[in-house]
């Protein structure tokens, strides 16, 4: 999936692309501990502190996945490429037109569907997945039908009738293609089974997203100590690659400035870091296969003591107090919905409503091996929390032509309330409170 960074720099100029791209050539290995900033230099690798998922682990997933298919009358789910593959097998398969999948049915074995000439990769990664044992595995040949071959699997099992759950990643031709083959069978979706698992995290996964956040925090310091005016968002964002190389862990951010802070998701405008400047950073890293997602907004340098600056500390204020709000809101049982409306009353009694007018989109997102997964913190969303689930706390203002603040943190519901991986961000000229 393209990241948000890469997705604004695909409308940078040829020769800004073509310097990015001698400059990334360049920070494949980072530079001697000479040559970075001070501030990054000192960051140590947290790499050790990070352990990977088991397979006992997946075996325990798979096991509530089909107490999930039970309890929502399916006979069946079908993996494909994607996360949800990847967190019930540990296999990180791609493979464009060519169909690879895992049948795991309700109470049957499992099965997979493999290209013939891929069988070693497959079985390769299979090695590590939770049926590791003894292996189901059909393959096809080029000029063979995948489809006809699931669904002999189905027939084997007697389930060709049966209730099936797809994936929601699906790319539409698998999906036909397997439709066509077993048109007896019943297509809805999986997600009450895939989401019904990755939304409750384990004690592991929460240890793994909480090192995320943490790394992703002292990266953004080390960074923020590092800006000097004249840099360009593409600088920093070179200077927050090193610091994770530094910390042991691949991520990277996207950087906006002044008025192009008002876009929540940035522009590929080229913009320059001054004196005074707001500056808003955004996205997180890869630990395990758990991601962060945290954003910081900060001035370089003191507040100007002006109008303009008293309205920037103002903001701040309001934003940080919609993020208080919505972490005191959120304990299980409630709906994600009602955590959203607590941000959005706050922001909206200051003089920043209604509803979607400054504050420009929802409060949050589900956050795991995705960036981006279940739970939506969105009005209208009814789903409950519960214990362990964990999303983005993300509340901004937006003014169009002036700045927008957002502040992020990762959120984790626990059995009386919720927590921050992170502390909330103090100020615009003490983003990290290390003044």
């Amino acid at each position: 999936m393209i990241s948000r960074r890469q997705l604004l720099q695909v409308g940078v100029t040829a020769a800004a692309s073509a310097s990015a791209r001698l400059a990334a050539a360049g920070a494949l290995e980072p530079p001697q501990n000479s040559s970075l900033p001070p501030s990054i230099a000192a960051l140590k690798s947290r790499k050790a502190e990070a352990n990977p998922i088991t397979r006992d682990e997946r075996r325990e997933r798979i096991e509530r996945a089909r107490k999930l298919m039970f309890e929502n009358s399916l006979d069946a789910i079908i993996l494909m490429e994607g996360t949800s593959l990847r967190y019930f097998t540990g296999i990180r398969w791609w493979g464009g037109e060519r169909m690879f999948g895992l049948v795991l049915p309700a109470e049957a074995s499992s099965y997979y569907v493999c290209p013939a000439f891929e069988e070693s990769r497959a079985r390769e990664q299979i090695a590590n997945a939770p049926d590791a044992d003894k292996p189901d595995i059909r393959t096809w040949e080029e000029s063979e039908s995948p489809y006809q071959l699931l669904a002999q699997g189905l027939k084997d099992r007697g389930l060709a009738t049966g209730r099936i759950g797809v994936e929601e990643t699906f790319r539409f031709v698998f999906f036909d293609g397997i439709a066509k083959a077993v048109p007896r069978a019943t297509f809805t979706s999986a997600t009450p089974v895939t989401a019904g698992c990755r939304m409750i995290k384990s004690a592991h996964e929460i240890a793994l997203m909480r090192l995320a956040a943490q790394v992703t925090l002292a990266a953004y310091e080390a960074v923020y100590h590092a800006l000097r005016e004249g840099m360009t968002q593409h600088q920093v964002s070179d200077l927050i690659d090193l610091a994770y190389k530094q910390l042991g862990f691949p991520g990277e951010a996207s950087v906006q400035v002044d008025a192009y802070t008002a876009l929540p998701h940035g522009s590929a405008t080229p913009q320059i870091i001054r004196e005074g400047s707001i500056i808003m950073i955004d996205d997180g890293c890869t630990v395990e296969g758990y991601q962060s997602d945290i954003t910081r907004t900060f001035l370089l340098g003191n507040v100007p003591s002006n109008q303009s600056g008293d309205k920037m500390k103002k903001v701040f204020d309001i934003v940080h107090g919609a993020q208080a709000a919505a972490l005191s809101t959120a304990h299980p049982g409630v709906e994600c919905g009602t955590v959203d409306a607590a941000a959005r009353k706050v922001i909206a009694d200051a003089g920043y409503g209604p509803d979607y007018k400054y504050f420009t989109h929802r409060l949050g997102h589900g956050l795991g091996m995705d960036g981006h997964e279940w739970p939506y913190l969105v009005r209208g969303n009814t789903i409950k929390l519960q214990p362990n689930i964990t999303t983005s706390n993300e509340p901004g203002i937006y003014i169009p032509g002036e700045f927008g603040i957002r502040l992020e943190d990762d959120m984790h519901v626990t059995e009386n309330g919720a927590e921050l991986f992170t502390p909330q961000s103090p100020s615009l000229e003490d983003p990290f409170g290390k003044r």
